[in-house]
């Protein structure tokens, strides 16, 4: 496994964050149970990876159950551990949602508690809030940072603007700043490009991009992409994404693109989009979400897939705009 620098923050992380928005109790439909979510923690600690993304809401809290009694047996120092607020957890409710004090002072602490943790390494907003104002939701996080209960503060897809105007008002009031942003990037949907990752590139923020294999369409052939069970039974929206999105801006092309030099390298698709990412400047860790051992170890394979200038053009070069999506 290689290793980078989150941010600024100084602390190191695997160039491979797993992503564990699928760790449930009984692993319904495409989740995994926690048996299964288990062995894929403790494989990815042999492996070396060091960097675990979850969130309160996915799968009602149990993601964060399941992680934290995962990552239990192994040293805590050693582990990076992210996970978010913004929409509920294991409570629905009207304080359950946002970004107010009250909400993300109950949503931490139940967090913290899920993960069997005193201190969360990276506490992300999931999203925006727009009936808080910011100056408001950045001075608690800054409280939860003086309070020890976490450590990094980070956000995700929103519009650039906004996330400029949060880091201003960090630096004008002095408080904690967002160290990264965990935005929708990867080879076949790529409008960060325009605003958001030169930001984060100024800014020094870390980029740590959700959804790098297009859920799973950078994964396979186009013609194939159906024949998973999440390609089959994914939610209308996510299905929307994939054809008016992935597919549109010259995605069917791009994939064509991912099998052939994946071919001619003798790797996975998965390990081709997984490089190309780990290739972008402003790309810290892409988090990647699997369903089984073998998935994960190909996915850590990735950071050893040496793509060459031409191979870069090659891959880049059928894009073209699509509208926003994912904020």
């Amino acid at each position: 496994m290689e290793y980078t620098t989150l941010g600024s923050t100084g602390t190191e992380v695997s160039e491979i964050c797993l992503g564990c928005m699928s760790f449930s109790e009984d692993g319904d439909g495409w989740n995994v149970d926690r048996e299964t979510a288990t062995g894929i923690v403790d494989r990815a600690v042999e492996l070396g990876v060091n960097f675990f993304d979850t969130a309160n809401v996915y799968n009602a809290g149990e993601s964060e159950s399941v992680l934290g009694d995962a990552l239990a047996e192994y040293d805590r120092d050693r582990q990076v551990v992210a996970t978010k607020v913004r929409w509920p957890g294991a409570k629905d409710h009207h304080n359950a949602v946002g970004l107010s004090r009250k909400t993300i002072e109950q949503e931490l602490a139940r967090s913290l508690d899920r993960l069997g943790m005193d201190t969360v390494d990276l506490y992300q907003i999931h999203r925006w809030d727009e009936d808080t104002p910011i100056e408001r939701t950045l001075a608690t996080l800054d409280d939860a940072v003086r309070r020890g209960q976490v450590r990094y503060l980070g956000a995700s897809s929103m519009w650039a603007y906004q996330f400029a105007g949060a880091l201003h008002a960090s630096d004008r009031l002095g408080l904690e700043r967002f160290e990264t942003m965990q935005n929708h990037y990867n080879l076949v949907y790529r409008e960060e490009e325009r605003e958001m990752l030169p930001l984060c590139e100024r800014e020094g923020v870390g980029a740590i991009p959700w959804s790098p294999l297009a859920r799973g369409y950078l994964a396979r052939p186009d013609e194939e992409f159906e024949t998973t069970e999440r390609g089959a039974n994914d939610a209308e929206e996510r299905r929307d994404r994939i054809e008016n999105h992935y597919r549109a801006g010259g995605g069917v092309e791009t994939n064509e693109r991912v099998g052939e030099l994946a071919a001619e390298k003798g790797v996975s698709m998965a390990q081709i989009s997984l490089a190309w990412l780990c290739h972008q400047p402003a790309v810290d860790s892409p988090i990647l979400g699997v369903s089984s051992v073998e998935h994960l170890e190909d996915a850590v394979e990735a950071v050893d897939v040496d793509l060459s200038a031409s191979d870069l053009a090659f891959l880049e070069e059928p894009y073209e705009p699509v509208g926003i999506t994912g904020h």
